[in-house]
């Protein structure tokens, strides 16, 4: 069981802001490692701009999860984890996050901030103590209204596009990938045999 990234955004118009992230990108190769953090972002940031506020979704790709809750508020989480991770345990970090997240930052700053400019530096603890969820704080438990909230499971990336649009065209006018990671996502696209979805989106999700 593993986790990958922790993340946590903002939904608005007409883009998604990445507030503060964390990453595990240890298990993967020295020279992927920048390519796999910014696919995690990437991938994080189309999940919450393709869901509704107010909802949970968990994303399936391959053997990887990415669970996502948008609150209502427009202020949202990501959780990229092996599907192996327990989907519960998940839910119960964002929602820790998140309120956490909204008491010590202010609203005003959700809009126009960045990893550079928001002060909050409590991810990369939480991605270290919820590596193993049996470690994790054992008073933390899922709030007892998640058990009545519908979480939706999306069983491939693709589910999340619009109908004619291409993951191709998404990852060639991102902003958050290198040349680097472009120049890769080319590579392994082109291969003579079509990769799944999930290979292609992680260079990212697997080492």
């Amino acid at each position: 069981m593993r986790l990958y990234s922790l993340s946590v955004l903002y939904k608005g118009e007409p883009r998604v802001q990445l507030l503060k992230a964390a990453y595990d990108v240890s298990t993967f190769s020295f020279f992927q490692r920048s390519s796999v953090q910014e696919f995690m972002t990437f991938t994080s940031q189309l999940i919450v701009e393709r869901s509704q506020l107010g909802s949970r979704a968990s994303v399936k790709e391959q053997e990887y999860l990415c669970h996502v809750y948008v609150r209502s508020d427009g202020l949202a989480g990501v959780v990229i984890a092996d599907n192996e991770y327990p989907q519960r345990v998940c839910f119960t970090l964002l929602d820790k996050v998140l309120d956490e997240f909204s008491r010590q930052v202010s609203r005003a700053e959700w809009p126009s901030g960045s990893p550079g400019t928001i002060s909050y530096a409590a991810l990369d603890g939480y991605l270290s103590k919820y590596q193993n969820p049996r470690d994790a704080d054992p008073m933390t438990r899922v709030q007892a209204e998640l058990d009545e909230t519908k979480i939706i499971l999306h069983n491939t990336m693709e589910s999340l596009l619009e109908r004619g649009e291409k993951l191709d065209d998404l990852v060639s006018k991102s902003e958050v990938l290198g040349a680097q990671s472009k120049a890769f996502y080319k590579t392994v696209s082109a291969a003579p045999v079509p990769p799944a979805p999930g290979e292609v989106l992680g260079v990212g999700l697997g080492p």
